[in-house]
């Protein structure tokens, strides 16, 4: 299994960007159910989780710093989830991680940096 992100970089406050994470891997062909998620990590702090969605994307839930702001969304057909990111702000300026759930084990993405500043 790998999970590769992108869609990361430098925007001003108040922009958008959308994170993409594609899962690759045989046992993505035998259509698995796969929680996941978005974590991220600033610079001195801990990995924090971001927003989780259910496989399936029936449910979605963000931490309350980015409920209204930030999006999480999958598309099964082509193995990916995403994290649109709107009204960014500074304090948003991190690694971003995708993480999926693979048979209860869990899989991690090498990250993307997101950076938010004027």
């Amino acid at each position: 299994v790998q999970l590769v992100e992108s869609g990361g970089g430098l925007v001003e406050p108040g922009g958008s960007l959308t994170l993409s994470c594609v899962g690759s891997g045989e046992i993505f062909n035998h259509n698995v159910y796969w929680p996941a998620a978005w974590y991220r990590q600033a610079p001195g702090k801990e990995r924090e989780l971001v927003c989780e969605i259910t496989g399936g994307g029936s449910r979605t839930n963000c931490v309350d710093s980015v409920k209204g702001r930030f999006t999480i969304s999958r598309d099964d057909a082509e193995n990916t989830v995403y994290l649109q990111m709107n009204n960014l702000k500074p304090e948003d300026t991190a690694v971003y991680y995708c993480k999926a759930e693979i048979a209860t084990r869990p899989y991690w993405g090498q990250g993307t940096q997101v950076t938010v500043s004027s």
